[in-house]
């Protein structure tokens, strides 16, 4: 199971230096777990920067893969991640989303660098 983290999922569809990082894990969408706040954060940036007719487009794609809602035990799992590693809070959820599942994190995001369970790759400039 594969969870992609915002960043990538955003790297992916402008084709940046670590699309190719981050397409296996996005295209195999029978082993793709989509964190909710994901949804929430791509059709945001996507809609303030190329309008609601693409931030639809993209979420479609996100939609593919196995949608996880926030439910009290994540929550609360999220929040204890988050006080222990010292992450933002829709970094832990989608840690503890990833955790839940037994997946593997995908990501460009320094803070997660490091931690098991976690695929990371820098960011290019």
């Amino acid at each position: 199971m594969n969870v992609v983290d915002t960043s990538g999922w955003l790297e992916y569809f402008v084709d940046g230096d670590n699309s190719s990082f981050f397409a296996p894990a996005i295209e195999d969408t029978g082993n793709l777990v989509v964190p909710v706040i994901c949804i929430y954060e791509v059709f945001k940036k996507v809609l303030q920067s190329q309008g609601q007719a693409m931030a639809e487009i993209r979420v479609a794609d996100l939609v593919k893969g196995n949608v996880v809602d926030l439910d009290a035990p994540l929550a609360m799992s999220a929040a204890m991640l988050s006080a222990e590693l010292k992450l933002p809070m829709a970094d832990s959820i989608i840690l503890a989303v990833a955790r839940e599942h037994n997946a593997t994190l995908w990501t460009q995001d320094e803070h997660f660098k490091g931690l098991p369970g976690v695929q990371y790759v820098e960011k290019k400039a």
